[in-house]
């Protein structure tokens, strides 16, 4: 699963990173320790009434479809499981339409043992930023005047799958991290999403095609935040490989 990550890219970063043509407003700036509801920057392409433009938008991570009467859920939304992503009333219309990249420095995750839960850092092995594939809606607040431009809210999700390797002896889900050469493909409006989509983007995310590696890192307090969150306590370990890290 990917229950909170780490930005250390600016706007200005990422859209140069991620080709974008249009900037939106309030794009949330470096964070150590993003939770879920918190706002992210996510890429999106769309398309109104000429050329397919690619935006960089800040959204509300735990997503929420629109045909939902309210903002908060029953259920966690933040993630989504890539298998049955297509086939969810929550997801299927952002799968056919509505994908996104939620750029990343890299991800915490959580081994468990007994009462004992271990935090790793999960990164790129060249240093640059990770792509998640996620889905985004819209949500119109029903509260709200058809005039008032708050009345949309962009919410978004990533998608997740099960770990393989030595990820796999730290938890059962890993988010689904996309290689550069599938970005145009994933975000491209015009390329109808359906369960196969995803699973190909699944097989194509698989190790070693993330380049990914891991190590320990201390505890994680809720409010802490900066650079020393993702200081190595332990060795570090190439995702790819087989066998428990932890040994």
């Amino acid at each position: 699963m990917c229950g909170r990550f780490v930005i250390t890219d600016t706007a200005e970063d990422l859209a140069a990173m991620f080709d974008v043509e249009h900037v939106g407003e309030g794009i949330p700036g470096p964070s150590w320790n993003v939770k879920p509801t918190e706002q992210i920057p996510i890429v999106l392409e769309s398309v109104k009434d000429g050329p397919v433009v690619r935006r960089l938008e800040s959204a509300r991570w735990s997503l929420v479809p629109s045909f939902s009467k309210q903002l908060t859920s029953g259920y966690p939304t933040f993630n989504a499981r890539a298998e049955e992503a297509a086939e969810k009333a929550s997801y299927k219309n952002s799968v056919a339409s509505k994908r996104a990249l939620i750029p990343a420095a890299g991800y915490y995750e959580w081994h468990t043992a007994g009462k004992v839960k271990t935090p790793y850092f999960v990164h790129s092995d060249d240093g640059l930023p990770l792509a998640f594939a996620g889905l985004y809606s819209w949500w119109r607040n029903p509260a709200l005047p058809g005039d008032d431009p708050a009345r949309w809210v962009l919410t978004a999700t990533i998608l997740t799958s099960d770990a393989q390797g030595a990820l796999a002896e730290i938890h059962d889900r890993t988010p689904v991290v996309l290689p550069e050469e599938w970005w145009d493909q994933w975000l491209d409006p015009h390329t109808a999403g359906d369960q196969s989509l995803v699973d190909a983007a699944v097989a194509a995310s698989r190790p070693p095609a993330a380049g990914l590696r891991f190590y320990e890192v201390a505890p994680l307090a809720g409010a802490a935040n900066g650079p020393e969150l993702t200081e190595p306590v332990g060795s570090e370990h190439v995702a790819g490989a087989s066998g428990d890290p932890r040994g």
